[in-house]
């Protein structure tokens, strides 16, 4: 019989604060383990804590019950090496840390080495750096822990880890997704493992947590660089796999050790059936991004329906598709609010949209307030032509309603903006911006096609004239994007290389003046962003944590 190490990957859900129901987590995730003969399980950067605790970490109260959880759950451990992220705190400092538990003790504890202060992450302003590679003996294995960031330095904890002896390298990790990403560390674990000839076992953490979105697809990697095992996608996973010792190279060890004492006895375990996860398309990936992130923002944060408003367009009917996917067709309503500027193909188009999907369908015209605000306002707009100061009551009389049964049900408004349109202020503030979470605002319009189209390729629930028929606010008659708004195909390009890469006007390839038009528009649109609910983040820079312009600003790129 071949002697193997069982090893678990335990890509679970953690939610950010709710340090019972974690710690209750990670001791069924143990138990589990324990009845799959798994020998080693991991569980992901700051399990107990939940990943990212921001300004949490700021109360001393949250640190020290996180410890105390920790402590509990190495009551629930014995002949099993756990390894937990969590928050250890030593003469007044805070580190981003990894417990490494067998037998009811805590063997030792790694502190993260690299802390990723860009984008996203504020790692810098909460965590002491770690300065310590560990490596533990266990049995035939030397392995090494180390902590999401610290994989991805050539020259870090990984190489310092191999060169202390490490044939093994466990990297515990919140890695969160964006469009690509799971290539780009794929590449990265693989060179590490081939560069300094280790195996490499990585758990990283599902679900969504406000704007973020983790993506799990652990993964098991040999001395090769080859992967062997793959985790769900999205999902929560247990990945366990057998890995053949004789596949570790021995060496010498040269640094700090803690010896786990471990005979393997290698008792015949039940044979693991064969995983075939393969990678998801583009705009699969990102439609399970999209429709985790919206679930767990809904559930964590104890909502159980919502409420979207259909106006017969894409970005709606979009929105409104991902939400039926996510909770369920019983948990949300679409509401259709017109007024004299709406076709009467929209109402049919949200009607059908609403019943292939099976979702509530709620008609109010709001043709009567909408008289009710001109004539209020009229004699302070005398001898002034209507312009989108007219356009925009519209939305606001929708984001009141919205938000009315928000109030009355309980139900959470979701609005319906994307990127294209959050970049340029193509939006109404305290209108269609009113609600409680932007579910495709770090979606660009052309992708949200692109997306819905992968969507009706499931099953068709999207009517055919939304993605055919051209844009339209339908706040004027006649009114389309185009009249305010290049075409998305132009438009969408240009942002990308604006927003996301902090191109200058000589480094794009597009006409200069259509170029400075639309820089002005992001430009002085930033209040309006500031002041819109948070989204769900599926590129590489999306507004919020990753792209924190000042409001009051003077200076362009642009005359």
């Amino acid at each position: 019989m071949e002697n193997n190490i069982r090893i678990c990957c335990a890509q679970l859900n953690f939610t950010v604060g709710d340090l019972k129901n974690n710690t209750e987590k990670i001791i069924a995730g143990i138990e589990k383990a324990k009845k799959l003969g798994v020998d080693i399980i991991s569980f992901p950067e700051l399990a107990i804590a939940g990943y990212p605790p921001e300004d949490l970490l700021l109360k001393n109260s949250f640190i020290e019950e996180n410890i105390d959880k920790l402590k509990y759950i190495t009551k629930f451990v014995d002949d099993i090496v756990v390894v937990i992220g969590f928050v250890d705190k030593q003469e007044g400092n805070i580190y981003n840390s990894a417990a490494i538990i067998y037998k009811k003790k805590i063997r030792d504890v790694y502190h993260k080495m690299f802390l990723p202060n860009y984008g996203v992450f504020d790692e810098n302003r909460y965590f002491k750096q770690g300065n310590e590679t560990i490596v533990f003996k266990f049995g035939e294995a030397i392995f090494g822990v180390n902590i999401c960031e610290d994989i991805w330095w050539k020259d870090g904890p990984v190489k310092k880890q191999a060169l202390a002896g490490a044939n093994l390298i466990l990297n515990i990790s919140a890695s969160p997704y964006h469009a690509g990403k799971i290539q780009e560390r794929e590449l990265t674990i693989c060179e590490q493992a081939r560069d300094n000839s280790v195996a490499i076992v990585y758990t990283n953490l599902v679900g969504g947590q406000d704007e973020l979105v983790f993506d799990g697809q652990s993964m098991v990697v040999d001395t090769k660089g080859k992967i062997k095992n793959r985790g769900l996608a999205f999902e929560e996973d247990y990945l366990v796999f057998d890995l053949p010792i004789k596949n570790l190279e021995v060496k010498k060890v040269s640094e700090k050790v803690v010896v786990i004492e471990k005979k393997f006895s290698f008792k015949s375990k039940d044979v693991l059936s064969k995983r075939d996860i393969k990678i998801l398309e583009p705009a699969a990936e990102i439609y399970k991004a999209l429709t985790l992130g919206l679930k767990d923002y809904v559930e964590k944060n104890n909502f159980k329906k919502v409420v979207v408003g259909l106006s017969g367009g894409i970005d709606s009917a979009f929105v409104g598709t991902i939400a039926a996917d996510a909770l369920g067709k019983e948990n949300v309503t679409g509401v259709f609010m017109p007024t004299r500027y709406s076709s009467s193909e929209s109402e049919t188009d949200a009607k059908s949209l609403a019943h292939n999907l099976g979702i509530k369908f709620l008609h109010i015209s709001i043709e009567q307030i909408y008289k009710i605000y001109l004539m209020v306002i009229e004699p302070y707009f005398l001898g002034l032509q209507k312009d989108i100061a007219e356009e925009n009551l519209q939305a606001r009389i929708r984001g009141n309603i919205l938000l009315a049964f928000s109030n009355k049900f309980g139900w959470l408004v979701l609005t319906t903006g994307n990127k294209s349109e959050m970049s340029t202020g193509y939006a109404t503030l305290y209108g269609d911006m009113a609600g409680g979470l932007a579910v495709i605002k770090d979606v660009p319009k052309t992708l949200v096609y692109k997306l819905a189209k992968y969507r009706n390729s499931l099953g068709l629930v999207i009517p055919e004239r939304i993605l055919t028929k051209e844009p339209t606010a339908e706040l004027k008659f006649g009114q389309k994007d185009k009249d305010t708004l290049p075409a998305y195909e132009i438009l969408d390009p240009i942002l990308k290389s604006y927003v996301e890469e902090d191109k200058d006007v000589d480094e794009m390839n597009t006409d200069k003046t259509i170029v400075s038009k639309v820089i002005r528009m992001v430009d002085k649109s930033e209040h309006k962003r500031r002041q819109s609910p948070p989204g769900i983040k599926i590129t590489p820079k999306a507004f919020g944590k990753d792209r924190r312009m000042p409001i009051t600003n003077k200076y362009s790129i642009v005359n």
